[in-house]
């Protein structure tokens, strides 16, 4: 599957943004979906999962309460809704595909990443 994230850009702390990751090549509803960030110097770390039915969602304990993940398996798109940014959550965020539908925590269970969106979050 070939993901393509969108919506990355400037933002000034306490802002929203709202990525999108589209999905094209196989069915998407095969497929949990996480969003990962990478900051600069730092280890790839996980965002948020949710189920290939959207019915479990994961939230890492920072972003709980302002980040929210959906999708819509209609329009092979996963979105990850962030308010209240942070300027310590400027990153590269990437979305990816577990092919294992309740979604893991583990990055290496993801088989499909996405090249990823820049976030800047200013102060």
């Amino acid at each position: 599957v070939q993901l393509q994230a969108f919506g990355g850009g400037l933002v000034q702390a306490g802002g929203s943004l709202r990525l999108s990751c589209a999905a094209s090549g196989r069915t998407f509803s095969n497929y949990a979906m996480g969003w990962f960030r990478q900051a600069p110097g730092k280890e790839r770390e996980l965002v948020a999962v949710i189920s290939w039915s959207g019915g479990r969602v994961y939230y890492a304990d920072s972003v709980k309460g302002r980040f929210t993940i959906s999708r819509d398996n209609a329009k092979n798109t996963v979105y990850l809704r962030m308010n209240s940014l942070k300027p310590e959550e400027t990153a590269v965020y990437y979305c990816a595909a577990d092919p294992g539908r309740e979604g893991s925590n583990m990055t290496g269970d993801y088989d499909y990443w996405g090249p990823g969106t820049l976030v800047t979050v200013s102060s």
